[in-house]
């Protein structure tokens, strides 16, 4: 055989056997046990999955379905029990549960086969199932398993990829899944004066409830152009522009986000304001900070 020739069949003998071990990775199959509980309203179910991994290792998730999203399992098996099938059947894999339910509360085992198709799609689009992981311990199945339950999709990945917030990473699917962050939110912070957040900033965003319309109610209260760390401190202590309206009718102008913070940390509003005026406190943050504390009081006496 020609030395060319035998290098091409050795190339495309190499290239096969690779792309059949990946096959047959990615469609391994890998089980654990399942629990389950009706939600509070039983319109939705609640289901927790641990997948049995290397070592004793566990690999749990805990999601709140649509009965829809399970096929083979309706509201009516859940309420009034009995032996259940049913199937999670996502992009990146299947999910068959076997077991029983009774008085709205089920349990038994599961099977879990991942999607050599999803691996290359999301692979061929810069996220490497394979190799990606952000810890030591995290590993390809346990990647794989996640992104099915979260229901992970390359229409996800193609979403958020089109917002131009640069390189994403597997890990950022997860996050994007959870905390329902997608292009059009992306777009909105970038647009509102964040043009440079990363997924982390994003989800902070998203747990605080900060949006393009709290940026410019921020901007009207005359915080505009604030680092994203204000912006956040300013919704975990429920700085509003009611609450700047008031204090400011009381002469408290020209206040940086710290000082608006503080008034807030220590519950200084427009009434507490006006008795400390009366009092003859100066009209400053600290000095109403002073009074709330009692450390004017106590100097007084001890003088």
């Amino acid at each position: 055989m020609p030395k060319k020739i035998w290098m091409l069949f050795a190339l495309s003998f190499a290239l096969v056997v690779s792309v059949a071990a990946v096959k047959v990775r990615a469609q391994k199959v890998l089980s654990g046990t399942w629990t389950a509980s009706l939600t509070e309203e039983k319109s939705k179910i609640n289901l927790n999955l641990e997948l049995r991994a290397e070592k004793n290792d566990r690999h749990q998730m805990g999601q709140t379905y649509e009965f829809s999203d399970l096929q083979g399992l309706t509201r009516d098996q859940a309420l009034h029990g009995g032996p259940v099938k049913f199937r999670l059947v996502r992009e990146a894999g299947t999910i068959e549960c076997e077991g029983s339910f009774q008085n709205g509360k089920g349990s038994g085992t599961f099977r879990f086969t991942g999607s050599q198709a999803f691996v290359s799609a999301m692979k061929s689009r810069g996220f490497d199932f394979e190799t990606e992981s952000s810890t030591d311990r995290d590993r390809f199945e346990d990647r794989l398993f996640t992104a099915t339950a979260l229901n992970i999709t390359t229409a996800l990945a193609d979403d958020l990829s089109s917002a131009g917030f640069g390189k994403l990473e597997v890990g950022d699917l997860f996050k994007a899944a959870i905390f329902k962050i997608d292009s059009t939110f992306m777009r909105e912070m970038k647009a509102s004066g964040y043009p440079n957040m990363g997924m982390d900033e994003l989800v902070k965003a998203r747990i605080f409830k900060i949006d393009a319309k709290f940026v410019r109610e921020a901007t009207q209260m005359g915080f505009g152009k604030e680092p994203f760390e204000s912006l956040v401190k300013m919704q975990i202590f429920k700085v509003t522009p009611e609450f700047i309206a008031e204090v400011r009718n009381e002469g408290l102008t020209g206040l940086s986000v710290e000082e608006v913070v503080k008034l807030r940390i220590f519950k200084i509003d427009g009434e507490f304001i006006r008795k400390a005026k009366a009092d003859g406190v100066p009209l400053e943050v600290e000095r109403l900070v002073q009074r709330r504390l009692g450390v004017e009081r106590t100097s007084r006496r001890a003088i």
